[in-house]
């Protein structure tokens, strides 16, 4: 229930309507069918809280003037005993109170939200500090992800979780020896095999942890490294077998790697870089999404 309620307040522009849309419903009850009742007041109250939810980052001035006009219709609609300015100001205060504590409430949401992009970030630049060559790579990946995944139209709330799950990608290398992330030459097959593991590392660290569930973010540590061609590692998924935000942070993740300079190499020229994501499209990345990333550079 709690992770359905974090993934609405994602949307507070359809808080929004729904306070227009409960503020002219009571209205239209109160002044067209019920006439006579005082039984409506519940839509003014839910009226205030899909103010505080929809409006929590607009002024506070705006917020009140809206509850100013909540109270109004409800203090003249809802025929009740002793209306007078005290019952007024007592119903305005009400509905301000109300509305308020909504308001903290999506803003201590947020922060929580905020926090732990933070802490994600922190953890990651500890993580690319570790190779000098690679410093500020996992920031690099999640920003390139999220702009492909905007420009996929993808939900708001997995664009969230291919941003922590990019800046968590690598994770694994904590459990790999710096001597072989650092070699300056080819890494033999045994080392190879070794540098593989960090994606089943990292996903062994993490995978307890509770909001990483079914969001997507142990899926791209992982599977980043899968291939659409099945090629890929630890398990050789294929094609759409592969879930889509590993499929989206493959493309950033190699794009990254390859615009910058590494122990054993220098980067590479953009014009290169991009024809070797387009020469693998269909077999190291999924097509569609090769074609939305080189989009972006047009």
């Amino acid at each position: 229930m709690l992770k359905k309620f974090y993934h609405w307040v994602d949307y507070p522009e359809y808080f929004r309507l729904g306070f227009y849309l409960l503020l002219i419903s009571a209205f239209t009850l109160s002044e067209f069918v019920f006439e006579y009742t005082n039984n409506l007041y519940i839509l003014y109250i839910f009226s205030g809280i899909f103010l505080g939810i929809g409006f929590y980052q607009k002024p506070a001035w705006l917020i009140i003037l809206l509850d100013i006009l909540i109270v109004y219709l409800r203090y003249f609609l809802i025929p009740e005993r002793n209306h007078n300015y005290t019952t007024f100001l007592t119903y305005l205060m009400t509905y301000i109170l109300i509305t308020f504590i909504t308001v903290g409430l999506m803003k201590s949401v947020q922060r929580v939200k905020n926090n732990q992009i933070e802490l994600t970030t922190a953890l990651s630049n500890i993580l690319d500090s570790r190779d000098s060559y690679s410093s500020h790579h996992s920031e690099n990946v999640a920003k390139y992800a999220v702009k492909i995944a905007n420009a996929m139209m993808v939900d708001k709330s997995m664009i969230d979780s291919i941003e922590i799950g990019c800046l968590l990608h690598d994770i694994g290398k904590i459990g790999i020896p710096e001597s072989l992330l650092n070699k300056p030459g080819k890494l033999t097959p045994e080392e190879y095999t070794i540098v593989k593991k960090h994606p089943v590392i990292g996903f062994d660290m993490i995978k307890h942890v509770s909001h990483f569930k079914n969001s997507g973010v142990l899926d791209i540590i992982l599977y980043h490294h899968e291939r659409y061609d099945g090629k890929g590692y630890p398990y050789g998924l294929k094609g759409d077998e592969i879930p889509l935000l590993a499929r989206i942070t493959a493309v950033a993740d190699a794009f990254d790697a390859m615009s910058s300079k590494r122990v054993y190499r220098g980067d590479y020229d953009l014009n290169y870089i991009l024809s070797e994501i387009w020469e693998n499209k269909g077999t190291q990345f999924d097509p569609h999404i090769v074609d939305i990333f080189l989009s972006l550079f047009d």
